[in-house]
């Protein structure tokens, strides 16, 4: 009897067990999953976006160096094709100046459940942006909204001297060289000139 009920206590265990870690593996968890590739003067990103609640999308951010463009399309997982593309101008967004050496930088994170932002960052401006792609206006299509736009390195005021490499601001200006010493007294005469030497007699050929 005893033997019985240690069976049947430990089938119950079991069974909840398995009951337990079928309810946790069933469970919806969200898509994390995020890539991003560069060539040449485009880079290419991928993070969800959330158009339809009900339905996980994927989004797709191209930045166009040539065009200094950021686009940005979904894909529609009913009819398998992009709905459209949204753009933004990213030499307005970064206050670029023509023909200036710029870098950037793109990745995307996730920030909720079938949502993630674009973080955009530009080495030479120090300018770093947050986007988000969504349902574009009256619900059609797509669009990219800015949600902020700071800066990681802090710009110089306009017109504002920078240092050299090496000089402390505020240091005032840099000593005088020391001058060279006097001369000695009782200067040495001057060298004579060297005795010229007479000319070598020519060798006379043999006979």
């Amino acid at each position: 009897m005893r033997n019985l009920n240690l069976l049947l206590v430990l089938a119950a265990g079991v069974g909840v067990g398995v009951t337990a870690a079928t309810l946790i593996v069933s469970q919806p968890r969200p898509a994390k999953a995020a890539s991003n590739d560069r060539y040449q003067d485009y880079v290419m990103a991928t993070g969800a976006v959330s158009i339809n609640p009900r339905i996980q999308t994927d989004g797709v951010w191209l930045l166009d160096y040539k065009s200094g463009k950021l686009l940005g399309t979904v894909i529609d997982r009913t009819q398998g094709k992009i709905i459209g593309w949204a753009e933004v101008d990213l030499v307005t967004e970064f206050d670029v100046q023509p023909r200036q050496d710029v870098h950037f930088m793109m990745t995307t994170g996730y920030i909720t459940q079938g949502q993630s932002a674009l973080y955009i960052a530009e080495t030479t401006t120090g300018k770093f942006g947050v986007y988000t792609m969504g349902p574009g206006p009256n619900g059609q299509g797509v669009g990219i909204r800015r949600h902020d736009m700071s800066a990681f390195r802090a710009q110089p005021p306009a017109g504002a001297v920078v240092p050299a490499v090496g000089v402390v601001p505020g240091a005032g200006p840099a000593p005088a060289l020391p001058k060279a010493p006097p001369a000695l007294p009782g200067a040495l005469p001057p060298i004579p000139p060297a005795v010229p030497q007479l000319p070598l007699n020519p060798l006379t050929p043999r006979r």
